[in-house]
């Protein structure tokens, strides 16, 4: 009985403490450490590779052009038509945000059972076991935001959905159960989520989303040995006096010796949580885990460990119900994954994201939401920048940075670009998800980093939104695309920030000089294609993806992409 006793303070007591620190240090820390991240990452773009900046490649003019350039303005307002590869992306990413669902339900539905089997005697009641599914069932609804490309809207309706179902369900127990408060459902819904949504959320903004499920199992790791440890000590008189000795050599005191073995198993198991992360990293890298698998999958154990607690109180071995809510929710997961996932060869549609890096945030918000829904296509290709690079840092490179390995990211030369080219991750990952294929520069290695990938896209899509005199790697970026892509494939995205003058000016100027060698005048119409982008909303999102895998994005309809001319 006592040891039961003790098992059962350790788990409604100590564990509590430990997912709460190790949440609450994770979002600073992964905080400090990616602004470390781009900090180093930027200095190192502002180098160079061979100790010389050298000039773009000058192209020699054209007396006279072949056909006049032709600025096409789209219409925001009306969707392109459905293509087969739009139809295509659209029906995985449902198919996919309901596999999530239905894992979600999966879920709940283990937490109500076990509420039911605690009840005892009373039997099953379909309204008590509806309300705890449904209570339960909350992280369904942010694992939706977290798959699905949702506008603001959108997501209003789903949270607003899900709680128009709850109130349903509450209505439903109150009138089966007259002695029932509506206060105690309400209770009841804050008992089981409100600790652990307010814990992911320590790491669920964007900013700090990439790295946090790293931090958080180191955090996990190292917190959890400083607390070990000083149970070890504190179990018995002679280690007690023994560290007390110990603290007396140092000059330490009870409460410095205190201090000082909560850091030294601190720091002793943090060795344990880096081999978890470097074991995490080697994971992701053989493909055998995605980016996304690696959030979805943390914020679901976090939430069954959590909510697992309120059970432990009726008994130490109800703090499995998380273990085993988590086991099916993954195994729901992974059935279902494994029924959509395509051909694990597929190289899927790969677009080239060049942007205006001086965006900030407004890159970070139309990424975030572009990437759910491309990534079902295909791989996104990009160079590193200062608006993105802290969002998009994937495990293995965060990683390499902290053990200082960062500049091995750097694309040196060309025959490093071109070996980089080839280890690209093309396929889709075990979840059917693709990748982000971002490319580290110098200096004197962006430019010709930027004309390899434009020749190896299938759609390249310029983020044009600020675009000013002063942003010269834009302009050296459009004079390549009009050089060498084929204009059917590309698509400048605008805004009211976007100077359209100068914007217009400066493709036709380019075309002038460069129509001698402009693929798109001989293998397509010479014609740009613009799209104004206001905001990241549901319906322009439809309309961007629709434009970016219209019929003619398709590799096998497009024309084979032509050598950028250097």
């Amino acid at each position: 009985m006592a040891a039961g006793s003790n098992i059962t303070l350790v788990s409604t007591g100590m564990l509590p403490a430990l997912v709460v620190a190790s949440a609450a240090l994770t979002a600073p820390t992964a905080f400090v450490l990616l602004r470390l991240y781009r900090r180093s990452v930027l200095r190192s773009m502002a180098t160079v590779a061979s100790g010389a900046i050298p000039q773009p490649e000058a192209t020699a003019p054209s007396p006279a052009p072949a056909e006049p350039l032709r600025v096409a303005y789209l219409d925001s307002a009306a969707d392109p038509g459905a293509s087969v590869l739009y139809g295509r992306t659209r029906r995985s990413l449902a198919a996919c945000a309901l596999v999530h669902a239905a894992a979600g339900i999966a879920y709940a539905l283990v937490f109500a059972a076990a509420w039911m089997a605690l009840a005892g005697g009373e039997g099953f009641v379909a309204s008590r076991f509806l309300w705890l599914a449904a209570c339960y069932a909350w992280p369904t609804a942010i694992a939706l935001t977290l798959v699905y490309a949702l506008g603001p809207s959108q997501r209003a309706a789903l949270f607003g959905g899900y709680f128009l179902l709850l109130a349903l369900f509450a209505g439903y127990a109150l009138l089966r159960n007259p002695g029932l408060a509506p206060a105690q459902l309400v209770f009841f819904w804050f008992y089981a989520n409100a600790a652990p949504s307010l814990l992911f959320a320590t790491f669920l903004h964007r900013r700090v989303r990439a790295v946090g499920p790293l931090v958080l199992v180191f955090m996990v790791a190292a917190v959890t040995g400083s607390q070990l440890l000083l149970i070890f000590v504190g179990a018995s008189d002679e280690r007690m006096r023994r560290a007390v000795d110990i603290g007396a050599m140092w000059g330490l005191g009870g409460t410095g010796m205190f201090f000082a073995i909560l850091i030294a198993g601190f720091l002793l198991f943090a060795l344990i949580g880096w081999w978890l992360l470097k074991r995490l990293g080697e994971r992701y890298r053989r493909r055998k885990t995605s980016d996304q698998a690696l959030v979805l999958d943390v914020m679901w154990l976090m939430f069954g460990i959590v909510q697992s607690i309120t059970l432990s109180f009726e008994g130490w071995v109800w703090l499995f119900t998380g273990l085993g809510a988590f086991a099916l929710y993954k195994l729901v997961a992974r059935t279902g994954i494994a029924w959509l996932r395509g051909e694990p060869g597929d190289p899927g549609v790969t677009l080239l994201l060049l942007r205006v890096f001086s965006l900030g945030a407004r890159s970070e918000r139309l990424f975030d939401a572009l990437s759910k829904a491309w990534l079902r296509a295909g791989p996104i290709t990009m160079i590193a920048g200062p608006d993105l690079v802290a969002s998009t840092v994937e495990p293995h490179e965060f990683l390499e940075f902290v053990g200082g390995g960062l500049l091995r990211r750097f694309v040196r030369d060309g025959q490093d670009l071109e070996r980089r080219i080839a280890a690209m991750a093309r396929g889709p990952d075990p979840d059917g998800r693709y990748r982000v294929n971002e490319f580290f520069c110098y200096a004197d290695t962006w430019q010709q980093t930027m004309r390899r990938l434009a020749q190896e896209a299938d759609v390249v899509l310029m983020d044009l939104r600020s675009f000013a005199p002063d942003n010269h790697g834009c302009l050296y970026e459009i004079e390549q695309l009009l050089a060498g892509v084929d204009l059917r494939r590309v698509l400048l995205l605008v805004d009211a920030t976007t100077d359209r003058a100068f914007l217009d000016a400066a493709l036709r100027s380019a075309w002038e000089r460069l129509a001698a060698h402009a693929q798109a005048a001989r293998n397509g119409p010479a014609e740009v294609r613009l799209l104004e982008l206001d905001a990241p909303s549901a319906r322009a999102l439809r309309v961007l993806l629709g434009h970016l895998l219209a019929e003619r994005a398709a590799p096998a309809a497009m024309q084979a992409s032509v050598a950028v001319p250097t």
